[in-house]
């Protein structure tokens, strides 16, 4: 089991209730935001920015939406691996945010197993980041 923190950006609070418990019952501590406006916030507020071993962004939510969060994460925290978590999947928009070098695309409801094992491998990978 790897340890880390995990930023979960999802408009539904099921979504992220769901989410939060199972990474936290696998060892992770887990921050949340309902949009890319929060997400931005607690990104930069207490040191989360070299702490955060992975982000998990959803596509659709209001305010700055998925693809404009992960644009701008990109940018300002290129060392944090995003992982896309969307109820509609869409192979065109996946290959997309692939190429903008999003790491993987999950389809919810995420099967337990396959997030750890994202998680988990980003995370430990991301170990070995200089930031």
């Amino acid at each position: 089991m790897v340890t880390g923190k995990v930023l979960v950006i999802d408009d539904e609070q099921d979504v992220r209730d769901v989410i939060r418990l199972q990474l936290e019952q696998h060892g992770l501590h887990v921050l949340e935001a309902e949009n890319g406006e929060e997400a931005i916030k607690v990104l930069h507020s207490e040191n989360n920015l070299v702490n955060i071993g992975v982000i998990l962004c959803d596509i659709r939510m209001p305010k700055i939406n998925g693809i404009e969060a992960i644009d701008y994460l990109k940018k300002n925290a290129p060392g944090i691996p995003i992982v896309v978590i969307t109820g509609y999947p869409d192979t065109e928009l996946a290959v997309g945010l692939m190429r903008k070098g999003v790491k993987d695309y999950l389809v919810k409801p995420v099967e337990k197993e396959k997030l750890f094992k994202v998680v988990d491998q980003l995370i430990a990978a991301g170990k070995d980041f200089e930031y």
